[in-house]
């Protein structure tokens, strides 16, 4: 995971001072360390049955895509309210400061169904918490999540635990 680690790029100060941006572009363009981030993603979820893979936006796309296609299963896109084009059922989350909404299509996953969720980051965990609602409500079965980062200060992967939800990370920075 040392190449992975490595291959992240860490701004400071942004979006805000004090913050840690932990940022994957880096890794996205290291064809090695995107490999193995993929396959390591993967590799807690041997032997599992997955019927799909959902990408929270936007990291979780690029990571979920290629997670779908090594899996050779379909993707499911989880976005921002307002950006899907069809029939979709939402899950409000709470944010500092007021509120904010994911959504999918009606149509993403039939009942049973078992699916992995994905993104890149893991903070506080409010987004993930979101999708792992949304997907039950569609009937949906979560597998698991994987995130390439956690941020174990904003105990993000205790919040989606205590949902009954495995979740495994490849790496961990302190601070945020």
């Amino acid at each position: 995971m040392d190449h992975i680690k490595a291959a992240i790029r860490t701004i400071p100060d942004y979006p805000k001072p004090g913050i840690m941006f932990r940022d994957i572009t880096t890794l996205l363009g290291d064809a090695r360390a995107f490999r193995a981030a993929i396959d390591a993603m993967i590799a807690p979820h041997a032997g599992s049955k997955i019927d799909k893979v959902a990408g929270i936006e936007a990291r979780g796309f690029i990571l979920g895509g290629a997670i779908a296609h090594q899996l050779s299963i379909g993707f499911v896109p989880i976005r921002k309210k307002g950006k899907l084009p069809f029939a979709t059922i939402g899950q409000s989350y709470e944010l500092e400061y007021g509120t904010d909404e994911v959504e999918m299509h009606t149509d993403a996953v039939k009942p049973g169904e078992r699916v992995l969720l994905v993104d890149d980051l893991i903070a506080t965990g409010g987004t993930a918490e979101a999708a792992v609602k949304l997907l039950r409500r569609a009937g949906a079965h979560v597998e698991g999540a994987s995130f390439v980062v956690d941020l174990p200060e904003l105990r993000g992967v205790e919040r989606l635990r205590a949902l009954d939800v495995p979740v495994a990370t490849l790496v961990a920075f302190d601070g945020h």
